[in-house]
């Protein structure tokens, strides 16, 4: 694997690097990779099981048809 040196790092930036590892329970160097990842979008998103999970849901609901005033009633139960 290659390796990346990072030169002139601002002192705050650093600091919150390692805050959010600590955080995230990750090394240094695995919280900047996966910011890196996640800035650039490098996972691919999975649409058929995104799509199958939908299937299963709608069909799940599929009988439970509801009108807009049943769901601004439900939206505003509570609110003053």
């Amino acid at each position: 694997m290659p390796v990346l040196t990072i030169k002139n790092m601002p002192d705050n930036l650093y600091e919150q690097l390692k805050e959010a590892a600590k955080f995230h329970r990750r090394s240094l160097n695995g919280e900047i990779i996966h910011c890196i990842e996640q800035s650039i979008g490098v996972r691919k998103v999975d649409i058929a099981g995104i799509m199958e999970t939908a299937r299963k849901i709608r069909s799940k609901t599929a009988r439970h048809i509801l009108t807009d005033d049943e769901l601004n009633a439900a939206k505003n139960e509570g609110r003053p």
